[in-house]
């Protein structure tokens, strides 16, 4: 198992601090073949918001990723899709996120609905262990980056992982210039 390192931050297997995960997260990783690449690191949860935590850890925003859920409606049904993007850029929600997930106008879910369909607490929703129903669009420029930091499902902790395991995730669909 590897031990992974960002800033001032060292990852420990996340074998070892299962209660340093969300339920879903934690369900999620112990079936995926490549959670042997994923460390957790605790934080303190009053840092844990990007900018904050990149400042407090000397994190470089280009290894942060921030994971957004959004909905939209087409023909009277609901899409959902969660977008990783890097911690410097925003989701292209209104052009590419729309076009992708084929809906008339794309918003962003609700705090407690996002909180009460994925499990996990409000600033640390993670791609990871998310709802089966919903898509889970990646920035391809992430997968390029050798130590990637998000969500761990709870606001207290963080996920370190290699970037390109991210395109490995369940249901991962993976678009170019997802961030702008």
């Amino acid at each position: 198992m590897t031990v992974l390192r960002l800033g001032t931050l060292q990852g420990s297997p996340v074998a070892d601090h299962p209660e340093l995960l969300a339920e879903p997260v934690r369900a999620a990783l112990a079936g995926w073949p490549h959670a042997d690449g994923v460390n957790v690191v605790a934080i303190d949860p009053a840092l844990a918001d990007t900018a904050t935590c990149s400042d407090a850890y000397q994190l470089p925003l280009s290894a942060g990723a921030n994971c957004v859920v959004v909905a939209g409606r087409r023909d009277g049904a609901e899409r959902v899709a969660a977008c990783v993007v890097p911690a410097d850029r925003r989701a292209d929600v209104n052009a590419l996120v729309k076009r992708t997930i084929d809906v008339r106008k794309c918003s962003f879910l609700s705090m407690d609905r996002a909180v009460a369909e994925s499990e996990m607490e409000y600033g640390g929703i993670t791609p990871v262990g998310l709802p089966d129903q919903w898509r889970i669009l990646v920035d391809e420029s992430l997968l390029d980056v050798d130590v990637v930091i998000v969500g761990s499902g709870l606001r207290r902790s963080k996920i370190l992982l290699p970037g390109h395991l991210l395109a490995k995730l369940p249901r991962a669909e993976v678009l170019p210039q997802l961030g702008i």
